[in-house]
């Protein structure tokens, strides 16, 4: 069975199946103490601009647009999105974000990413 890859608020639970857990946000969640954070990785360089994320405002009337803007910035991210793909390649993976849309938050666009391109799309 081959590797999959998740979503979790980082306020959420750790299960074992989790596998490595990714904070995927460029800024640290509120009320978490780093030394606490039930994470192995933060990966900031692969979040949302700051730009991007302001302009969204996780307003549902501008999630295809952000999809389509972070999707883009992505392919300009080469290095930490390969850095993902050959994790992911290997284990499990939790995209670990602080969000609380859900759906509508920038790990689902990035898990979705991660997996057309494992799966060469």
């Amino acid at each position: 069975m081959p590797p999959e890859i998740h979503c979790k608020r980082i306020y959420d639970g750790v299960d074992p199946g989790d596998g490595m857990r990714i904070l995927v946000e460029r800024l640290w969640p509120r009320g978490v103490r780093k030394e606490d954070a039930p994470i192995d990785q933060w990966l900031k360089e692969i979040a949302p601009s700051a730009e991007l994320r302001r302009w969204y405002g996780h307003d549902p009337t501008r999630w295809d647009r952000f999809r389509d803007r972070y999707r883009k910035e992505l392919e300009a991210n080469p290095r930490s999105v390969a850095e993902l793909l050959h994790l992911a390649g290997k284990r499990d993976l939790t995209l670990v974000y602080s969000a609380r849309d859900e759906p509508g938050n920038s790990a689902q666009v990035l898990r979705d990413f991660l997996r057309d391109r494992l799966h060469g799309n």
